[in-house]
């Protein structure tokens, strides 16, 4: 994914762009890691917390294989494990370049309200190549609209202070646990990868590790 047209996105929020340099010092690579269990700000779809088997993904929304996985084993994993209510899917955010864009693209998320954060992340994660392509902030401020967002409201959120130290805790609680990149993905703490796969892991390899987890 390439990190162009910072100076085009850095005039929506200063606060934003600065954060997204001092995040991008942080080393994550551009677009797997190790935890799962619980943490704070997590998002999830499915069973509760506490239940057998707990997948974690840690994505960002300007992550091309994380898009790809979205796209191409989203749709069946869901289906099959987390609208049945077998797994409780955490979803973690880990900003990677352009990582100003990335950084605002989860704030907007978050503003959004717990009831359509899922729907924002998707939607940014279909709607990438928008971002390459065109302006990144008309691409985010599009998105934060469709979720019930006015630009003045959007203004707001992408440069909310408490928020973006909220997102660097979270991204500085995966660094300690080991997580190095995007994507990743783990069952009940244990990484799943597909080797020669830079999308993330197949629903097959999935499949293997979560039915060995419910099945104990």
């Amino acid at each position: 994914m390439r990190a162009e047209r910072p100076s085009r996105f850095a005039q929506m929020s200063r606060r934003a762009a600065i954060t997204g340099a001092a995040l991008a010092a942080m080393a994550l690579s551009a677009c797997g890691g190790n935890k799962g269990g619980s943490a704070e700000g997590d998002m999830a779809l499915g069973a509760p917390d506490g239940t057998k088997v707990t997948v974690v993904e840690y994505a960002s929304v300007t992550c091309g294989h994380c898009a790809l996985w979205q796209q191409n084993t989203w749709p069946a994993f869901k289906a099959k494990y987390v609208d049945t209510n077998k797994v409780r899917y955490v979803f973690r955010e880990l900003p990677t370049p352009p990582v100003d864009v990335a950084t605002a693209g989860f704030l907007v998320a978050r503003c959004a309200g717990d009831d359509k954060y899922f729907q924002v992340v998707h939607q940014l994660l279909a709607t990438q190549q928008e971002m390459v392509t065109g302006s990144p902030r008309d691409w985010l401020l599009r998105t934060a609209q469709a979720a019930g967002m006015n630009e003045q409201q959007f203004a707001d959120c992408v440069s909310d202070r408490d928020a973006v130290a909220a997102l660097e805790q979270r991204i500085q609680q995966a660094q300690a646990q080991g997580v190095t990149g995007t994507p990743a993905f783990f069952v009940n703490e244990q990484e799943v990868i597909t080797p020669g796969s830079s999308e993330g892991p197949s629903l097959a390899d999935l499949s293997t590790a979560i039915d060995a987890e419910l099945a104990k």
